[in-house]
């Protein structure tokens, strides 16, 4: 178990992607606090799943649009777990639609979450990241490029923001011995684009590998960049999309 001793949050962890990289944490020791803005229930799943293997976990209900919320839930997190090594940048929200059509509102929108929101939780969490400390935001594929059609272009702004906030800051971090990185998923099977969705069969014939990838798949690959072994892997974003991009 690589991560034994260490404390992590995972924000918009009630499901999805999300509940996947807390587990993953988990399963290789760390304790875990988590987000959740609305659903509750499932997030009391979650911590449930995580005090099954063994771990301390901790639900938390946060905005991730409200920048106060996004504060307030690094320093509870950090008072639950009596500190904190691991921040994943996790929430995320998708809003379609052509730059001629999308809203301010919808704008607005990504750029608080998507953008915004990781940077504030970054900020607030720096001052508690001791050496080897792990600051690793979830983008998407679409940030390097764009193939799955119109109505994607301010989402994909959203998500490639990460990476030149991500190598910046791991510039700023790597005198201290704190890494942060970009996990990019490509077509993942989740509520909020199932692989058997209105889109599922378009995005499936641009992988190299013709099917979706599974939430664990992403929380692998977080745990694995949260662990000693990736102690020499920082400002990159790591995609995994099955070949979508190749």
């Amino acid at each position: 178990m690589t991560l034994t001793g260490k404390r992590a949050l995972v924000t918009g962890a009630s499901r999805g992607i999300g509940a996947a990289i807390a587990k993953a944490l988990a399963a290789e020791g760390a304790d875990v606090a988590i987000t959740y803005e609305k659903s509750a229930d499932a997030a009391a799943e979650v911590v449930q799943a995580i005090k099954a293997l063994g771990r301390r976990a901790f639900a938390i209900q946060a905005d991730s649009a409200d920048v106060a919320a996004v504060q307030g839930s690094i320093e509870k997190a950090v008072t639950a777990l009596g500190g904190l090594d691991i921040l994943v940048n996790n929430a995320g929200i998708l809003r379609l639609g052509e730059v001629k059509d999308i809203s301010l509102e919808d704008i607005d929108a990504l750029l608080h979450v998507n953008v915004r929101a990781p940077i504030v939780a970054s900020k607030a969490a720096i001052p508690h990241l001791g050496e080897g400390g792990r600051i690793i935001s979830i983008g998407s594929f679409f940030a390097d490029r764009v193939p799955g059609g119109a109505g994607l272009s301010v989402y994909a702004l959203s998500k490639s923001a990460l990476t030149a906030f991500s190598q910046g800051l791991a510039r700023e971090l790597g005198p201290r011995n704190i890494t942060v990185n970009v996990v990019q998923p490509g077509s993942i099977d989740t509520d909020m684009n199932p692989a058997h969705g209105p889109f599922g069969e378009t995005l499936k014939s641009i992988t190299a590998l013709g099917r979706y990838g599974a939430v664990e798949d992403i929380g692998n690959m977080v745990a694995f960049l949260a662990s000693p072994k990736a102690q020499y892997i920082t400002g990159t974003a790591l995609t995994v999309d099955g070949g979508a991009n190749a």
